[in-house]
């Protein structure tokens, strides 16, 4: 990772970490990058914080003070972006979003042509760019100058792409969408009407400063509750750029990213349409899903957290599914990033098909608990590598066998060491996170 751009862009608190020159800046190289030999087309996208729309000005600014057409879709999903940058002949697309994050934060991610994570080696240019360490870039003066072009049509064709993908009406199913007051609402309820569900809408009122309060996939609870008052076959939670989603099953249980995997990678093996039988997770894929896929010969691969590194794992293998527990999962038949719309309706084809409950889908994945806890150390390295750490987690792992499991692992942001145990029982999560925990107070390598 960069000065700037994480695994997931360029992210901070509006006008403290990330600020209107910042964004100038990213427009004016990429403008220039993308325009060194055509007119470059780059098309932008935001969420519905109050600072996302000074961002898209800046951005605008920038790419056509560079010579750069921008093409604004105005509040849309990440996932959106993505599909139009890859499907419309855009050099690239641009996302505001600081993504679940609280209100005050925002961010930028920047998406390439084809409609992936833009690549480190043209992030680290715009980085390079930021801090003075190139040449200043040329002015376009004259007819040469950019232009900004209203381009709602393009979320449009985005909302008939999500509506083309659904194989039978959703007629007489009651569905309630929680919209995080984030990129959603202008998208979720007009698909799910389209396919002529009965929608219940909530946290669908944006005001810039409520997007993720209390509300979308980060508050699962709201819509667990909403879901039991109304009575509804299911409900699905966005958060604020709407490329994650956590569903709800008619009881008010809480069907996460592990059980979407679950049911719609076990759906898709049985039509033929898995490749290689696998789904892709991450590390912190719960223990259930695992023991799960095992009695049904659904295959899996383990990669790094993060979403970056399961699309990267999905495109080396050709594989249709993955994704993370958080709700981040990606069909790589129709998608090249997280969509959380595009996997409700996902989830909505097994329950139709398979003329089955949310509740019935998801009821022979066993959850194992789970805890982790933060510990801040000096140094993350010499921490994980201890001797008597080693021993400590090496010890957990021989008591728990095979009813349960210990991870421990290097924040890849902070000076933290994360400590996760999965169990049979709460108690048994609780004592041994705090057995390894203690080990590493004892050796002197807790700091603060």
């Amino acid at each position: 990772m960069g000065n700037y751009f994480g695994t997931d862009g360029f992210r901070g608190e509006a006008n403290e970490v990330l600020t209107v020159e910042h964004a100038f800046k990213v427009g004016r190289y990429l403008g220039w990058y993308y325009g060194q030999d055509h007119k470059a087309r780059i098309v932008i996208g935001k969420d519905t914080r109050r600072s996302s729309y000074m961002f898209e000005y800046a951005l605008a600014a920038g790419l056509t003070a560079s010579g750069a057409n921008a093409y604004l879709l105005h509040v849309t999903t990440t996932p959106s972006v993505s599909y139009v940058a890859r499907t419309e002949n855009f050099d690239c697309g641009i996302m505001i979003s600081a993504s679940h994050n609280p209100y005050y934060d925002n961010g930028i991610k920047v998406i390439n042509g084809k409609g992936h994570k833009m690549e480190a080696e043209v992030e680290e240019k715009i980085e390079a760019y930021i801090d003075g360490k190139i040449p200043e870039i040329p002015l376009a003066k004259k007819e040469k100058i950019g232009r900004t072009v209203d381009y709602v049509a393009g979320r449009n064709r985005y909302i008939g792409y999500l509506i083309s993908l659904a194989t039978r009406s959703f007629e007489n199913m009651k569905i309630g969408l929680d919209c995080s007051n984030g990129s959603a609402f202008t998208i979720a309820k007009a698909v799910y009407d389209a396919l002529g569900a009965k929608t219940y809408v909530i946290n669908c009122e944006p005001d810039g400063t409520n997007i993720n309060t209390n509300c979308g996939s980060t508050h699962i609870e709201v819509l667990q509750n909403f879901v039991k008052e109304k009575k509804l076959d299911a409900g699905f939670a966005y958060d604020g750029d709407a490329d994650r989603c956590i569903a709800v099953d008619e009881n008010g249980e809480v069907v996460d990213g592990d059980l979407i995997l679950y049911i719609c990678g076990k759906y898709l093996k049985e039509n033929g349409r898995l490749n290689g039988d696998t789904i892709v997770t991450t590390i912190m894929s719960n223990l259930g899903l695992y023991k799960a896929c095992d009695k049904v010969g659904l295959k899996y691969e383990k990669t790094a957290v993060g979403d970056k590194y399961v699309y990267e794992n999905m495109v080396r293998n050709n594989f249709s599914l993955g994704g993370e527990q958080s709700g981040h999962i990606i069909f790589s038949k129709h998608a090249t990033t997280g969509d959380g719309i595009l996997t409700s309706l996902m989830i909505m084809e097994v329950m139709l098909e398979k003329k089955q409950s949310l509740a019935k889908l998801s009821e022979d994945v066993k959850i194992y608990p789970q805890l982790l806890k933060n510990v801040r150390v000096a140094d993350k390295k010499t921490a994980r590598e201890n001797a008597e750490v080693t021993k400590a987690v090496n010890d957990v792992a021989e008591a728990l066998g095979d009813e349960g499991r210990i991870l421990v692992r290097e924040s890849g942001t902070e000076p933290v060491i994360r400590v996760m145990v999965e169990a049979a029982t709460d108690e048994l999560c609780e004592k041994y996170v705090n057995q390894v925990i203690d080990v590493i107070r004892a050796e002197g390598l807790i700091v603060g």
